[in-house]
């Protein structure tokens, strides 16, 4: 049975974890610095605390799932931790990126690895964190075939991973289109009823009506995306400015400004969460 390490046991790291334990696996985690939250879903999901040195010396593979601010330091903190352990095993680590990066961030990731004896795979969470019968999908490419092949051996214990025919990069990129058009959507949403708001209370209603009337789809989508959002957007903030630099150009400018969007969520600073709320009902 492999021994994976899930970096870290958020929300999403925690029930991949999970995933993995029941079905056998050996799951580590580094639970340095973490919240007392973390530690409790970590040990819930049956991971086993581990020093990121031991992480390097016993792991098969690696997952790391991070905010996306912090996948490159923590790339170079695991690095820097891993210089001269003795690996048990004489299969390399595979190290797999699975943070809401773009092309250009990952590939600097890769460019980390290169000088070490540890593979790279650049995967891309798409759907919400596995639970009973639902898995999301972990999209993931590599420079190397051979290493791909190793990483979607994990699909025998229980994750869902969809192999891209393409290098590090083509999954991140994946991953950056489709939130873009999910995340984006949602915040085009959140843009326009906080400006009806912000024009009156009365404008905000007319608003809900006509949906209700005219669009009820829209509403529907409404009602379904934004609420799960409101304790997610301090997440999101990071991930659509890498969408900016995807893009890149005027257009990228857009996902700068639904970053915005969502700090303005996550502060709450003019009683967004509130008005939100009032509008979904």
């Amino acid at each position: 049975m492999p021994i994976v390490a899930v970096i870290a046991a958020g929300a999403m790291g925690a029930a991949v974890g999970y995933r993995l334990t029941q079905a056998g696996c050996t799951v580590l985690t580094n639970l340095d610095g973490r919240s007392e939250a973390t530690r409790r879903r970590a040990l819930e999901a049956g991971m086993k605390p581990a020093s990121l040195s031991q992480i390097a010396s016993e792991a098969d593979h690696l997952l790391s799932i991070l905010p996306p601010s912090s996948a490159v330091s923590f790339a170079e903190l695991f690095l820097q931790e891993s210089v001269g352990i003795q690996r048990k095993s004489e299969s390399p680590l595979i190290f797999a990126d699975c943070n809401a990066v773009n092309p250009v961030t990952v590939k600097k990731i890769a460019g980390l690895f290169a000088g070490s004896s540890m593979k790279m795979v650049d995967a891309g969470i798409i759907g919400g964190p596995p639970k009973g019968e639902y898995n999301p999908t972990f999209y993931a490419s590599a420079d190397e075939e051979d290493v791909l092949g190793e990483f979607g051996k994990l699909t025998r214990y229980g994750l869902k991973i969809s192999l891209l025919k393409g290098g590090v990069g083509d999954a991140s990129a994946l991953k950056m289109s489709y939130a873009g058009i999910t995340k984006g959507t949602t915040a085009l949403f959140t843009i326009m009823i906080l400006a009806a708001e912000a024009s009156s209370p009365a404008t905000a209603e007319a608003l809900r009506t006509e949906l209700a009337a005219s669009q009820p789809e829209f509403l529907d989508r409404i009602k379904r995306a934004i609420p799960p959002m409101i304790p997610k957007a301090y997440r999101w903030v990071g991930e659509m400015e890498e969408i900016a630099g995807f893009i890149g150009g005027r257009e990228g400018e857009t996902y700068e400004g639904i970053a915005r969007i969502y700090e303005r969520v996550t502060g709450n600073e003019g009683g967004e969460v509130e008005t939100l709320k009032r509008f979904v009902g």
